[in-house]
């Protein structure tokens, strides 16, 4: 299991300045949260590699839907040669109450669900072509057209990571209930098949999504088994007290028991910094 930390605000200066009492104390990683205006994820995050050496960097998470992948692409690798090979990056449609609307970006699911599947081939098919030296890349989809040409003008380097950057993808198991029965959303389902981490969620009755249960992972995880997936990391979320050490190992074992393989402390709601520092000082509830 490993352990990762979300920062839930704060400028390019508070997530370095975290980052280095996040590694001191023990933690695998840290996220922050990109916002469609505001504290930028990516600028953030170069600020944390330069302070740290381990420490895994990454989003919590991005919307493809709303990215030109090649600039994605192009960010992603940079950060990944820069930080010697720590970047993570995890997607997922995102949340389109946060400022989707008001900034003129995509809001309809199915279209934000299309245009994250090509993102992500893209941004894959960027790396991998410049792994392999060569500047040809083409891809022609209902949302993209790109021809780039072997004697395109630079030759970008590939990410430190080989065979790409890691991409997490959040995926729905299961989405919906017909006639009492869960019935998993198999689209997003083969989306996370492709990639390395899934990040479950579940849609329950009401129709708002949450964490998936455990039983509802072990249900994915097995689904993703039988369909060949070259998913390995299971991604939950929680918010564990410090002070309660047996009650934080026990919802993280309960966690490990069905398959995750990170376990990321989320105190979104925290407004007190000096509540999240400490929480962040006091280290992971490992269980190894």
């Amino acid at each position: 299991m490993k352990y990762g930390f979300v920062l839930p605000s704060g400028d390019a200066r508070t997530a370095a300045n975290l980052t280095v009492e996040l590694e001191r104390a023990g933690w695998d990683g840290i996220f922050l949260w990109e916002p469609v205006w505001g504290v930028d994820a990516w600028v953030s995050l170069t600020a944390c590699a330069m302070v740290t050496e381990k420490l895994r960097l990454g989003t919590m998470l991005t919307p493809p839907s709303r990215m030109r992948p090649w600039k994605l692409a192009s960010e992603t690798a940079t950060l990944d040669n820069l930080s010697g090979g720590r970047v993570i990056l995890a997607c997922g449609l995102g949340a389109p109450d946060v400022g989707f609307e008001a900034f003129g970006e995509v809001t309809d699911r199915k279209q934000r669900a299309e245009l994250m599947d090509e993102a992500l081939e893209i941004t894959d098919g960027l790396w991998r072509t410049a792994a392999a030296n060569d500047a040809t890349f083409e891809h022609h989809g209902k949302h993209y057209n790109i021809s780039v040409p072997a004697e395109f003008m630079t030759k970008p380097a590939p990410p430190t990571q080989q065979p790409r950057i890691p991409i997490w993808v959040v995926g729905a198991w299961p989405n919906a209930h017909e006639d009492g029965r869960p019935r998993p959303s198999y689209r997003s389902m083969q989306r996370v098949a492709k990639y390395d981490g899934w990040i479950p969620t579940s849609r329950g009755d009401d129709g708002n999504f949450r964490q998936s249960t455990p039983a509802e992972v072990r249900a994915g995880k097995t689904w993703l088994t039988d369909h060949d997936a070259v998913t390995q990391d299971i991604i939950m979320e929680g918010d564990t007290s410090a002070d309660d050490p047996s009650a934080a190992r026990a919802k993280v074992t309960e966690m490990a028991d069905v398959g995750a393989t990170w376990y990321i402390e989320a105190m979104w709601s925290a407004t007190d910094h000096a509540a999240v520092l400490e929480r962040a000082r006091k280290g992971p509830p490992r269980i190894d």
